[in-house]
């Protein structure tokens, strides 16, 4: 059997997902995108089949056992399902506080069920069908187990009657109701899906809610496992779920539009099962939004802020180095899954030629038109914005300030004159020596290659580029070609402009771009093409 998983879409036609029995879906996405809704309407669409595990509500014990009578078990499964296809579910669960004991209901039924069962076929002699039913792992055995794996230091007992206990490692014991609520919510999660009718199309709502990664992880991998007669959708918001179950499918769920109070249609992408997407790349995509751009740093560096603020309707996402900016999206865009996805690259300059920067910008990749991205933060068109800013609300003479910072650029600069060029000269002669690195052809053919690089021509060249900068008084220029963040340039920028250091003031920048259209307009310009490629998705 295979269910048919229709999530309609605003863009057109709806997203159908064929989903047999023994596969998972999950539904990937931040709060307010409308994963609540799109469950609601799975659940409704199959009815009669599905089976709605809301691990995110209330999920404690009334008692140590189950007081219902099958009669009254019954009556309130009826009237809980058909509350559940009510428009007030995707919000309010009447039967919050009865669905706990419904699952122990469940549990201890079919515990006892199971030793019926058992000793029917001893009372009848048939010894061979009494062994083959206790060689099957009881339900409460298979909770224990799941229990467990989920790295739980408790197993559960079923006492004379309906009592049942938990037990810790150490031996003590106590009941059912006093469990932490990550162990009840396990428990519950466990016998609700062990309690599932084979075919069931089971819907578990937000299973990381009350258990970290590290255990809901392995406990869903193996009720996976033990019930591959039943197909699964999982809603959650938790990234590394889906990347935990690679065979996995998986709908990112973006928004919802709504008619009324009623969600009519989501926006949505679908990732397929398989192994085909680098698990880096994986968790990359998860959760992002249709264009990613990749930058240099951490998430801690100046590159992602900047960026973000800059463009707040894509996903910034950091990676360590420009080899891996490269990488992630090279990747992303050779992959034939992703064809919803729009990915690009911005590193800085770090002194390459152009005929680099063009084999970059082919694959998406943009370089700074500036040795680093500090050179966008202390451009002095945003010093001026800055000074002028903060002289109207503190008083002050914003040409004064900006003065005593052009004199801190120009003093570092002449001071360290000799090292900052030596760096330029370098990442260009490292560039130059990747480039003529001997190809395979080359090694092959016996014929000797020789790579001749003048390094003290590159270095004094550089040195007389800065010396003019210098003389020229070229404060945008010598912040835009040299790593001026090695020298006390920068913090003597900051504190010219009345600061503390550079912390405060890139943070003020950063402050200056989300308040102004216009500084946002001016350091996009800096950007080269990138803007224009990324307005143009």
């Amino acid at each position: 059997m295979t269910f048919d998983i229709a999530v309609p879409r605003a863009s057109g036609e709806p997203l159908h997902i064929p989903l047999p029995m023994g596969q998972q879906l999950f539904l990937l996405g931040a709060n307010g995108t409308g994963k609540s809704s799109l469950v609601y309407s799975i659940n409704r669409m199959h009815r009669g089949h599905a089976t709605h595990v809301s691990a995110h509500r209330q999920n404690w014990f009334q008692s140590e056992s189950s007081a219902l009578s099958r009669e009254t078990k019954n009556q309130i499964e009826i009237h809980s399902q058909t509350s559940d296809l009510q428009p007030q579910a995707r919000w309010r669960d009447d039967y919050s506080s009865q669905r706990p004991s419904i699952a122990m209901y469940d549990l201890i039924d079919a515990e006892n069920q199971r030793s019926r069962e058992i000793s029917a076929a001893f009372e009848k002699g048939d010894i061979a069908a009494a062994q083959s039913i206790s060689r099957e792992l009881s339900p409460i055995a298979q909770i224990n187990l799941l229990l467990r794996i989920a790295a739980f230091p408790i197993r559960l007992e079923l006492r004379t009657g309906d009592d049942v206990r938990a037990v810790r490692t150490n031996g003590i014991e106590y009941g059912v109701s006093e469990l932490s609520d990550g162990e009840r919510n396990a428990l519950l999660v466990a016998a609700n899906v062990l309690r599932a009718k084979p075919g069931a199309l089971i819907i578990i709502d937000e299973p990381e809610r009350h258990l970290h990664r590290s255990i809901i992880s392995p406990l869903l991998t193996q009720l996976f496992t033990l019930r591959q007669d039943c197909a699964f959708i999982v809603s959650t918001h938790e990234v590394m779920l889906p990347i935990d179950n690679p065979n996995s499918q998986t709908v990112l769920v973006r928004s919802c539009l709504f008619s009324g109070a009623t969600a009519v249609s989501w926006e949505a992408d679908l990732i397929p099962a398989g192994n085909d997407i680098d698990e880096a790349v994986r968790r990359d995509i998860l959760g992002a939004r249709r264009v990613v751009l990749f930058v240099e740093g951490t998430e801690g560096s100046l590159d992602r802020p900047l960026y973000a603020s800059l463009f707040p309707n894509l996903s910034v996402i950091s990676k360590s180095s420009c080899r891996e900016v490269e990488q992630s999206v090279i990747g992303m865009r050779a992959s034939t899954s992703l064809h919803w996805l729009h990915a690009f690259g911005i590193i800085d300059s770090d002194g390459r030629d152009n005929d680099d920067v063009q084999r970059l910008l082919q694959s998406g990749i943009h370089a700074l038109p500036v040795f680093s991205v500090e050179a966008l933060y202390y451009h002095p068109s945003i010093q001026s914005r800055i000074a002028e800013r903060f002289a109207a609300i503190g008083g002050g003479n914003a040409a004064e300030q900006l003065a005593n910072a052009a004199e801190r650029v120009l003093e570092a600069a002449a001071e360290h004159a000799d090292r900052l060029s030596a760096r330029v000269a370098e990442k260009s002669v490292r560039e130059m020596m990747l480039r003529r690195i001997p190809t395979l052809k080359e090694i092959v053919s016996s014929v000797n290659v020789i790579i001749t690089l003048n390094t003290a021509d590159a270095v004094a060249n550089e040195r007389g580029r800065i010396d003019a900068l210098i003389a020229a008084r070229d404060i945008a220029g010598l912040i835009a070609r040299y790593p001026l963040r090695e020298t006390p340039a920068l913090d003597g920028i900051s504190r010219a402009l009345g600061f503390t250091g550079r912390p405060m003031y890139e943070a003020a920048v950063i402050k200056l771009l989300f308040d102004s259209p216009e500084a946002r307009s001016e350091v996009r310009a800096q950007l080269g093409p990138l803007a224009a490629a990324l307005d143009a998705v």
